[in-house]
């Protein structure tokens, strides 16, 4: 590439994140509280320049899945690296990825494409309280809420997109709703009905674990 195009190419995104806007969004459950784990998605309703896969894991530590939600575009090839001292059986049931990866230490033999959207429960064939999420979605711009509530999506291109909020214990599906973002911030607070998450007992490990 010339210099010229290289300084060209460093304008247009300069430009471009000028232009770009911010979501805020404060999602709270039926009492106020902040929710963590819920999905922000942005669609946006003019279609767009299409979706790029992303690099993801999700890694098993201490006899649990890290992290508890993991977002991805369509199409994002997930890393399952184990990095406990025995083997996991890492498999889905979900419609939206059936799959599972045999005992395996270490690194997975072969890493798993999440190709359709949709909500994928994972679970453990040894262990069974362990449990995680992925939502596959049609879209770059999404967050996860953190213990305050907060997600926040920037370099968002000015327009109208549909809104959607999930979360893997929601007690009813949230309505998507329309939205306008500008090349400025928007704050938004989110209700979410969401059952509390049950610690489902660990037992220490012993020689059952593989």
């Amino acid at each position: 590439m010339s210099a010229r195009a290289v300084v060209t190419a460093i304008l247009l995104g300069a430009c471009l994140q000028a232009t770009a806007g911010t979501l805020v969004a404060h999602v709270v459950g039926k009492d106020g509280m902040p929710v963590e784990d819920a999905a922000v998605v942005l669609e946006p309703l003019a279609g767009g320049a299409g979706v790029r896969p992303v690099k993801a894991e999700i890694a098993q530590q201490d006899r649990e899945y890290m992290p508890y939600l993991t977002i991805v575009p369509r199409g994002t090839v997930v890393e399952f690296p184990n990095r406990d001292p025995f083997k996991h059986h890492v498999y889905s049931f979900s419609p939206a990825k059936v799959f599972e990866i045999k005992l395996y230490a270490g690194k997975a033999a072969q890493p798993v494409v999440f190709d359709q959207t949709g909500e994928v429960a994972l679970g453990c064939n040894v262990h069974d309280w362990m449990e995680a999420y992925v939502l596959v979605v049609n879209s770059n711009h999404y967050a996860k809420s953190g213990t305050d509530g907060h997600a926040m999506i920037g370099a968002v291109p000015p327009g109208r997109y549909s809104l959607r909020l999930w979360h893997p214990r929601q007690r009813a599906e949230a309505p998507a709703q329309d939205i306008e973002i500008g090349a400025d911030t928007r704050a938004l607070q989110l209700v979410l009905d969401v059952a509390p998450r049950v610690a489902r007992p660990k037992p220490p490990p012993d020689a059952e674990d593989y």
